[in-house]
């Protein structure tokens, strides 16, 4: 597995979420207390978030860019709910229509950018189950993560500010 780059990658790890849900969501905890209406919005720090702020306390930056369909599905609607327990140790998330990311020309795919020089592909399955990891650093396809990174980011709105968005719509 690639669990280990989340800590031993030297200044970026930066992500872009395609999938209107995933399995592993709607098979945990967090899933079920939330569908029982449970706030989730501040869990306790579970090993990865725990990771997350012990890498940007070294000077590390994590960052993603989550695309949302209008009306956001039940998947996004769960990740946004839970996005502030992640910005609280420094995972910065940001969040984009999916009509802009098409327009955009942005990838359909979910991808972790480790570096700026390290590319890895997930693949699912039709249930939203990770198939596996797909590891490149051919540098065609590193440019064009690369290249879709800085325009999810400069056109993705910062999570907080995307949840009063949406809650003022509805």
């Amino acid at each position: 597995m690639v669990a280990h780059v989340f800590t031993d990658f030297k200044h970026t790890a930066w992500r872009l979420e395609t999938r209107r849900g995933y399995a592993t969501d709607r098979a945990s905890e967090p899933w079920a207390l939330w569908k029982a209406g449970a706030d989730v919005a501040h869990d306790e720090p579970d090993a990865w978030r725990r990771n997350v702020a012990e890498q940007t306390a070294q000077g590390k930056t994590f960052g993603r860019v989550r695309l949302v369909d209008q009306p956001l599905t039940e998947g996004q609607r769960f990740l946004l709910d839970r996005a502030p327990s992640n910005v609280a140790v420094g995972d910065e998330i940001r969040y984009l229509w999916r009509t802009d990311a098409e327009r955009l020309g942005l990838p359909d795919f979910d991808f972790w950018l480790i570096d700026s020089r390290t590319l890895l592909r997930f693949l699912f399955d039709e249930q939203d189950t990770t198939l596996g990891v797909i590891v490149s650093e051919d540098p065609a396809e590193v440019l064009a993560v690369c290249q879709a990174r800085d325009a999810a980011w400069h056109h993705g709105v910062p999570a907080a500010e995307f949840a009063e968005r949406v809650r003022s719509t509805v």
